[in-house]
């Protein structure tokens, strides 16, 4: 049998303890699952944008996957804490948003939950060690189509936010070589368009290497969404781009 999969989907980043005290967590709940790291600079307390980008990464892993996602600037507050099984694998996070696009775009059933259990020692600012954690290891043991404890409340798979648009033609993540990643699908978007920004028109091309070095341009990146980069230097430094910046979709000529 194949060991659970638990993927860690956080703004955390990659200094000081908490990726760390999350990890001890698992390896204490869950020790034989395989813990993947996949994003740990997530959009730093900015759900609507990372609930963009974590549903481009979700496909390559098998069904049964559990991702725990915090991005999660209310954690302490009156918002609700949710499990949702889509698409034959599992979601625990927070519930400000952040799966709205998982459940969205999921073909299958969508279900949801409210988590009614709590741990005898939550501490007010750290649910992803005291809540989260936790519950991605239990889930890490269940057939996503299999009814959980009662100390869950199914909620249904109604989107919380509905007025977000299918994409978002803004920044949602940079990444390690200054790469902007837009919310734009590039599937969803004429083969002709072209985006604007930072007073320039970026130009749609495969690869890095059908553009001269130093220029810039836009393209499909390997998750299916559409990126803003520049041959052999730095987008982010070069356009002065960041996270929620705007891009204009346009037709080239």
């Amino acid at each position: 049998m194949a060991k659970p999969v638990i993927v860690l989907f956080t703004d955390f980043g990659f200094a000081g303890p908490y990726l760390g005290q999350v990890a001890n967590v698992l390896a204490r709940e869950a020790p034989d699952a395989r813990v993947i790291n996949l994003f740990a600079d997530a959009p730093a307390q900015d759900p609507h944008a990372a609930a963009y980008l974590l549903p481009a990464y979700i496909h390559e892993f098998p069904t049964g996957t559990v991702f725990l996602c915090v991005v999660d600037p209310g954690v302490g507050s009156d918002r609700a804490a949710v499990v949702v099984s889509a698409g034959g694998r599992w979601y625990v996070g927070p519930d400000n948003g952040l799966f709205e696009h998982v459940m969205r775009r999921c073909a299958g059933e969508v279900r949801s939950w409210h988590m009614a259990w709590q741990p005898h020692d939550l501490s007010a600012t750290f649910h992803g060690r005291d809540l989260f954690a936790p519950v991605a290891a239990e889930l890490a043991y269940i057939e996503p189509e299999s009814d959980l404890a009662t100390d869950l409340a199914e909620s249904g798979p109604a989107l919380r936010f509905p007025d977000w648009p299918d994409d978002l033609a803004e920044v949602i993540y940079v990444d390690g070589f200054g790469n902007a990643m837009t919310g734009l699908r590039a599937s969803a978007l004429p083969a002709d368009a072209a985006l604007a920004c930072a007073g320039r028109t970026l130009v749609r091309r495969r690869t890095f290497s059908d553009v001269a070095a130093g220029e810039s341009f836009c393209y499909e990146n390997a998750n299916g969404l559409l990126e803003i980069a520049v041959n052999k230097g730095r987008a982010d430094e070069m356009l002065g781009l960041r996270v929620r910046d705007r891009v204009e979709i346009i037709k080239q000529n």
